[in-house]
């Protein structure tokens, strides 16, 4: 009998003292029981390292390495790592108990390693019971250009937990880009997505992503060093589309993917947008000028672009704020104490509109 596969569920993480003895205690309630644990605390000044290293008990490897950014730890982690599969988990993120289980299921007899599992996720503040899957066309088996073809034309993304990558894929794809403190993980995985067979998808699997404040990896706010690293992954985008077909429909999306993030750039960045101007006279085309979204488009003939593009970056930030601040009141109400993740995640697959049956997450320090 062939031994099942060992996973290696890795973990960076910088200042996560409010949330990981959470997700540590999802990924060892993984019902997977061939696991391994890896905790990389990149140089954080808060005490991430030591409420980590409570779980040693547990078999949970904590390394802690001085300060140099995500993509860093998560190559330091799989450098650690011994499985043939390997499960990202960023530090204030959940899975379900199931997760791994069910998308190793979903692979069949004459399936290559060489296939990229992916699943659900679904975005919470601080209870997972409040949390929403909300479907996208990238749900579903791909091939890798349809794939790609969907994030980009669609501006779309999954989350870094959604994905089980099997070490022959994650040898083939080469380590993650250290340059890119922004969208790394979009990066890294059009690079996987590249070198596998395409995606394969388990509706039932489900990730829990936590929507944090403004201080998040994923927002870039006025940083031009964020801004420098979206434009080099842009155009990595585009080439690894490019590499995979040339066609009038791939034109359109690197054009639809570029003409999306342009506003991020405008008008600060001038040089950037002329960059970005380049590369869409390469595709045959020219950018337009960004277009604020009706809601705040009143404003700019009123206040200029300038405070009328700040009123439509900020304020969903700022009400997303109250939303979490709500809901972390609501949370310390609840009289659970324990980490509490049902094992059946299908009540979460609802419309949007409905609200998800998940239990609260509490954060509880192990004794």
């Amino acid at each position: 009998m062939l031994m099942k596969p060992l996973v290696s569920i890795l973990i960076p993480a910088y200042n996560a003292e409010e949330w990981i003895a959470d997700t540590i205690r999802s990924a060892i309630a993984e019902t997977w029981q061939r696991k391994e644990i890896i905790v990389v605390d990149d140089g954080s000044t808060d005490r991430t390292a030591t409420i980590a290293r409570r779980f040693a008990s547990n078999g949970v490897k904590v390394v802690s390495i001085e300060n140099a950014g995500a993509a860093a730890a998560r190559n330091r982690a799989l450098q650690l790592s011994q499985g043939d599969y390997i499960q990202w988990l960023d530090a204030d993120d959940l899975l379900a108990p199931d997760k791994i289980e069910r998308q190793l299921a979903a692979l069949r007899e004459v399936d290559s390693r060489r296939i990229l599992l992916s699943s659900p996720w679904a975005s919470f503040f601080y209870r997972t019971r409040c949390a929403r899957l909300v479907p996208t066309s990238l749900w579903q088996n791909l091939s890798p250009v349809e794939w790609l073809l969907r994030k980009m034309g669609g501006n779309l993304h999954m989350q870094t937990a959604t994905w089980l990558t099997s070490r022959e894929l994650a040898e083939a794809a080469g380590p993650w880009d250290t340059r890119l403190t922004y969208d790394d993980d979009g990066e890294y995985f059009c690079r996987v997505i590249l070198a596998s067979e395409g995606t394969r998808f388990a509706p039932e699997a489900t990730v829990f992503y936590r929507s944090t404040l403004s201080n998040r990896l994923s927002y870039i706010g006025t940083s031009d060093e964020k801004r420098d690293a979206l434009l080099l992954s842009i155009k990595l985008h585009i080439q690894y589309l490019r590499s995979l077909e040339e066609s009038e429909r791939v034109r359109k999306a690197c054009l639809t993917y570029m003409q999306n993030w342009l506003i991020y750039f405008y008008p600060e960045r001038m040089d950037i947008v002329a960059e970005m101007q380049d590369l869409a006279a390469k595709l045959n085309d020219r950018l337009e000028a960004p277009r604020l979204r009706s809601k705040y488009a009143w404003s700019k003939p009123i206040l200029g672009w300038k405070p009328a593009k700040w009123a439509q970056m900020v304020l969903p930030k700022l009400k997303e704020s109250s939303l979490a601040l709500w809901d972390k009141a609501m949370c310390r109400l609840e009289t659970r104490k324990t980490v509490d993740i049902p094992p059946n995640s299908a009540r979460l697959r609802e419309p949007r509109n409905r609200e998800a049956s998940h239990a609260s997450l509490v954060a509880k320090d192990p004794s």
